[in-house]
C-alpha cells in the first residue's frame, strides 16, 4: 500500500488532540526525533491541536522527548499503565498483579526469553549482557539496575518485558502467556523482540481516554498514530486513526489513513496531510 492512502472513511469533524506512539512512529529507526518531526509538532500547536504521547517505555524513559518537544499535556508510559504530567509526577498508575507477574516470569524463563521488571522507577535485570540491553539503554536513556532476584519487586511492577532475538519463539511465548494469564494481565508485543506484560486495564486505549478527559477533549476529537499491536487499543478509542507505513497489518486494518514509514518522516507527513486541515485554526 502506498504512503498516505485512505484505508477507511475518515470522520469529517475537527481534531483537537493528537496522541502518538513513540517507537516505530514518532522517532526514527535510530530512536531519534528528526527535525521534520519536531517542526511538525510545533505546527500542531499553531493549528490549535494539542499533542501528547503514549509509549511502552517507562515514564522516566520519556523525559528526553518531553524536553525536546516542549510537551505540556499529560502523557502515558508502560503502554498506558502510568499516566503522568510532564514533570513525571503520577496522575494514575496500574501495576501488574503479583500472581500474574510470577506466572509471566516463569513462562519467560521456560521459553528462554530475557526478563526485565520495571518497578520503583527502575529498570531491573538479572543479565546485564542480555542481547537487547544496549538497545533499551539507548532507548530509555538510563542504566539498568542489576538484581539477583525479582521477587521483592513483583508487587510494584509497572511492566514486565521478555526480550529475545528469536522472534518466532517470542510469538509462541506471547500466545501461551495470553492463555495462562487469562484476564489477569495483558501480554502483547511492542516490537518483534519485546513482549510486554501489563495490568489488565493498562492499554493505550485506557491512556487515550484518561488524557482526553484530563484536557477536556471529546474522544471523537482525538487522533492517534501508531504502528504496533499494542497501539490497536488506542485506534479503537479515538475519533481518527493513522497507521505508519511500517505498521503491522492489524494496525493498518484499523486505521482511517496510512502514512509513510518512520524512516521517511511519516509522522510529519501525517500531520500536514491529515491533521492540520482539521485543526481548530485551519480556517
Amino acid at each position: 500500500m502506498a504512503a498516505a492512502d485512505v484505508i477507511a472513511p475518515a470522520p469529517a469533524g475537527r481534531i483537537a488532540l493528537l496522541i502518538s506512539d513513540v517507537d516505530g512512529t514518532l522517532v526514527d529507526p535510530d530512536k531519534a526525533l528528526t527535525p521534520a518531526t519536531v517542526a511538525a509538532v510545533r505546527r500542531l500547536g499553531k493549528a490549535g491541536i494539542g499533542f501528547s504521547i503514549v509509549s511502552s517505555r517507562p515514564p522516566r524513559g520519556l523525559a528526553g522527548l518531553i524536553g525536546q518537544l516542549g510537551l505540556t499535556l499529560p502523557l502515558g508510559g508502560f503502554n498506558g499503565g502510568a499516566v503522568v504530567r510532564p514533570d513525571l509526577s503520577v496522575m494514575s498508575e496500574l501495576t501488574v498483579p503479583e500472581p500474574a507477574a510470577r506466572t509471566t516470569l516463569e513462562t519467560l524463563r521456560r521459553f528462554g526469553a530475557d526478563a526485565w521488571v520495571f518497578a520503583d522507577n527502575q529498570w531491573l535485570t538479572m543479565d546485564p549482557d542480555g542481547p537487547y540491553v544496549p538497545l533499551e539503554r539507548h532507548t530509555v536513556g538510563f542504566e539498568p539496575t542489576i538484581v539477583g532476584d525479582f521477587g521483592p519487586y513483583l508487587g510494584r511492577a509497572g511492566k514486565i518485558v521478555g526480550s529475545s532475538e528469536d522472534f518466532e519463539m517470542l510469538a509462541r511465548c506471547e500466545a501461551e502467556l495470553r492463555g495462562l494469564l487469562g484476564g489477569s494481565a495483558i501480554a502483547a508485543r511492542s516490537q518483534r523482540y519485546y513482549l510486554d506484560v501489563n495490568h489488565p486495564q493498562a492499554d493505550k486505549g485506557h491512556a487515550v481516554s484518561r488524557i482526553a478527559a484530563a484536557v477536556g477533549v471529546d474522544p471523537a476529537e482525538v487522533a492517534v498514530i501508531g504502528d504496533a499491536a499494542n497501539d490497536a487499543p488506542m485506534f479503537r478509542a479515538a475519533g481518527l486513526s493513522i497507521a505508519m507505513g511500517n505498521a503491522i497489518d492489524e494496525v493498518k486494518a484499523l486505521a482511517h489513513f496510512t502514512t509513510a514509514g518512520n524512516d521517511s518522516d511519516g509522522f510529519a507527513q501525517a500531520v500536514d496531510r491529515f491533521l492540520l486541515p482539521r485543526g481548530p485554526r485551519s480556517e
